[in-house]
C-alpha cells in the first residue's frame, strides 16, 4: 500500500531554492562525507537548467544511509544557468556533457562512473535515505540484471497527498492488469533504476534506435542478454517528485484524467 501521507524525510526537503541556498556548506559537508573514491555505487544524474531543484535533490542525497560506499555524479548537459555553479559548490562530483540530451548526459555518466553498480536519479526528485541499498543490494544477485523503482508525487500547491494516493493506486492497478499485455522494461524509470556498470558498456549503453525510451531500451537489452529485472516495491524506495508537471497541464485533476483516456485508447 502507497502512503498517504507525505514521509517525514520529503517534508524535511520542501523547501525554497533560496533557503537550499543558505544551506549549500550543509550539504557540501555532507555529501563530502558520503563521497567515495573507490565507490561501489555511482549514482548518475543528468541536469539541464535545474537550478531550482539539483539542491534539493543533492540535499536528499547526501542523508544516504548506505552500507557501501558511494560516489554521486551529475552531469551537467549543456545548462545556461546557474546549474554547473551550484553542482560544484554541493560538493556532488561534476562532470560537464556539451551534447544536448538525456540519451548523451547518460552515457557521459555511465562512462565516467567509478561504481560497479548504476542508480539512475533525477535532478527534480526527493530521495530516502535507503533508496540507494534498496536499489543496488539486490543486483548482487547475478540474474538480477536490472532494477527498477516507482514514483510518488508531493504537492506544491492545493493538490491533496490523499488525491495522489488515489491516482497512484489506480496507477498501479493498471500496471498490474496489463503487465501480461506489455512488455515490463517499460516501467524501467531513469528517476529509479540500477545496473551494472560493465554490463550496461557491453550492450552498447544508450545507443538505442531514435524514439525509444532510453531506460527502457537499456533494461530491454540487459535482460536479453544477462538475466531479468526487478521491480523494487517498498515503500521506503519511492522516488518523491513535485507535482509542478501535473499542474502545467492545468492541474492534477485534468493530468489524471487525460492520462486514463490515454491509457485506454
Amino acid at each position: 500500500m502507497r502512503p498517504l501521507t507525505i514521509p517525514d524525510f520529503v517534508r524535511n526537503e520542501q523547501h525554497t531554492p533560496d533557503w537550499f541556498l543558505n544551506q549549500i556548506e550543509a550539504i557540501h559537508a555532507a555529501m563530502s562525507k558520503l563521497q567515495s573514491e573507490n565507490p561501489d555505487v555511482t549514482v548518475v544524474i543528468p541536469a539541464y537548467n535545474e537550478e531550482e531543484t539539483i539542491l534539493r535533490t543533492l540535499s536528499s542525497l547526501s542523508k544516504t544511509n548506505s552500507i557501501q560506499k558511494i560516489e554521486i555524479l551529475v552531469v551537467d548537459n549543456n545548462s545556461s544557468d546557474s546549474t554547473g555553479e551550484l553542482i560544484k559548490k554541493s560538493g556532488a562530483k561534476y562532470l560537464f556533457e556539451g551534447n544536448q540530451g538525456v540519451k548523451h548526459a547518460r552515457t557521459a555518466g555511465l562512462h565516467a562512473a567509478k561504481g560497479k553498480y548504476i542508480l539512475n536519479a533525477d535532478a527534480d526528485s526527493i530521495y530516502s535515505p535507503d533508496w540507494i541499498d534498496l536499489m543496488t543490494l539486490p543486483l548482487r544477485e547475478e540474474k538480477i540484471v536490472c532494477t527498477y523503482g516507482r514514483f510518488a508525487f508531493f504537492p506544491e500547491e492545493n493538490t491533496s497527498r490523499r488525491f495522489y494516493f488515489f491516482y497512484e493506486s489506480v496507477g498501479d492497478l493498471y500496471k498490474r492488469t496489463i503487465q501480461k499485455l506489455k512488455d515490463e522494461a517499460m516501467y524501467v524509470y531513469g528517476c529509479s533504476s540500477g545496473y551494472r556498470k560493465e554490463q550496461g558498456i557491453m550492450v552498447g549503453g544508450y545507443d538505442h534506435p531514435v524514439g525509444s525510451n532510453e531506460d527502457g531500451y537499456l533494461g530491454l537489452k540487459l535482460r536479453e542478454r544477462f538475466g531479468r529485472l526487478k521491480r523494487i516495491s517498498d515503500n521506503k524506495a519511492l522516488v518523491w517528485t513535485s507535482d509542478r508537471r501535473l499542474n502545467e497541464e492545468g492541474g492534477a485533476p485534468i493530468a489524471f484524467v487525460n492520462r486514463l483516456k490515454k491509457a485506454f485508447s
